[in-house]
Order: structure tokens, then sequence, then C-alpha cells
């Protein structure tokens, strides 16, 4: 049997991809995530997971086990566009979990991820913003089974894990397999924004697909190998997919 490659892994996610076509289409989802009788897994797919599907089987494992994953920033855009498919819109986590937070009002809610001051700023900005009831909140520095023995103590309908790729996949693939029923979302630095620990960047600059940029001047130690190593890494790699795909 033939091995697989990074490309195959690579198809295997964009084939996957929920594409959301426009903001009708995007409350329908809203809608079906938050009204979920099974266990369901919610991940985001940038450029910077798509390097590490490349490098890391864990990873693509656990990524491709997920039973949503959304298309997220301008890296994926290209792609799409370069295997000549319409990308939809950008369903970048920052931007829509707090959405579904709005969707999850007075419902049973965890946060589980980013660092004890962040984390309670987190849970009391989302009391006041979306009414959600954060039944309980934990570092992310944590074994996967300190977070599987939350989930069965605290029952939350919401999950919201902010411990970035690729530790929160590892750990959802783990709580998916806990039998609790919730819907389980990867949210990277969402905890980090809604703490206070990062700063949205502008919005003109968001609407130019750069906030990176933004995000790597405020953090340029902990992204510079994310940012000016992986782009041009998902760049190169995406001409091979691109030529390798008929």
């Amino acid at each position: 049997m033939r091995a697989l490659t990074w490309q195959d892994n690579w198809k295997t996610i964009v084939s996957k991809l929920r594409l959301v076509s426009d903001v009708g289409d995007q409350q329908d989802l809203i809608d079906d995530l938050s009204r979920f009788d099974v266990t369901t897994v919610l991940g985001f797919v940038n450029a910077h997971a798509m390097n590490l599907v490349a490098a890391n089987n864990q990873y693509y494992e656990a990524l491709s086990s997920a039973d949503v994953l959304l298309r997220d920033g301008s890296g994926m855009a290209m792609l799409f566009r370069r295997l000549g498919m319409a990308p939809g819109l950008n369903m970048n986590g920052t931007d829509f979990i707090p959405k579904l937070l709005a969707a999850f009002k007075g419902r049973r809610v965890a946060f589980w991820g980013t660092e004890e001051a962040f984390l309670a700023n987190a849970a009391k900005r989302s009391d006041a913003l979306f009414a959600v009831n954060v039944v309980s909140a934990h570092h992310g520095f944590a074994e996967a089974d300190t977070y599987v023995n939350l989930a069965r103590l605290w029952q939350p309908e919401l999950v919201v894990l902010g411990m970035g790729m690729p530790k929160q996949e590892v750990v959802a693939t783990r709580l998916a397999a806990s039998g609790v029923p919730c819907l389980i979302v990867c949210g990277g630095a969402i905890l980090d924004f809604l703490g206070g620990k990062v700063d949205r960047a502008p919005k003109w600059v968001r609407r130019l697909g750069c906030e990176w940029v933004f995000r790597l001047i405020q953090e340029p130690k902990r992204l510079f190998s994310r940012y000016l190593v992986g782009n041009p890494m998902f760049l190169l790699r995406m001409l091979i997919y691109r030529g390798a795909t008929p």
C-alpha cells in the first residue's frame, strides 16, 4: 500500500472544508451547530494549519476527524482560487466564535485555554456580552485527561478550546470520544482576544487580509516562525499541490 504524502493530507482537508457562501448560509450553520444532539467538533483551517497537516500526521489525523471544518484566512482563499473554486466567506474563528457564543445564550459553556488572568477576563466579558453560563474555566496547559474529566463533571453544552495548534485539535478528539454531548470548538487565540491579552487589527487591516501582519508586530518572537517562515512555505506547497492536482 502506498504511503500517504502531504499532498494526500491536503486533498483530504480541502475536500472536507465546509465553504460558507453568504451571510444566510452562515446563519444556517450557526443554527445547526447550536442544535446538536451528538458530540460535534468544529475546527478552522488556515495556512498554518495546512503547514502542520503537511508535517505532523498526528495533527492531520486529529484535524481530519473534526465534524465541521471552516476556511480561515486569505492564504486559504488563495488556495481555493488556484484550484478554480470560490472560497466563500472568511470564517475565521475570531469573528465566528462570538456569533456562536451569542447563539448559546443562557447555556452551559466551558472555556479551556490561555492563562488564568486572561481566562477569567474572557469568562467575565463573555457573560456580559453573550449572557452565557461559563460553568468551567481552566488554563490550557494541562493533560488531555484533565479536560475529559472536567467535561464529565460539568456537562457543558459548548466547549471553547484556546490552546493553539496542534494541542487543541488533539484534545478535541479525546473530548469527542468521552461521550459527553456538546459542541467542541477549536478556538485558537479566541480566549486571548476575549480576555484582553491581544488586540484585534483595525477593520481596514482585516479587510485587506493583513491581520497576520498586525499580530506579528504584537507578538514577533512567538509568531516569527509561523508567519515569516510558514507563509512562504505554504505558498510553495500551494504551487506544488496545484501543479499536481488535475
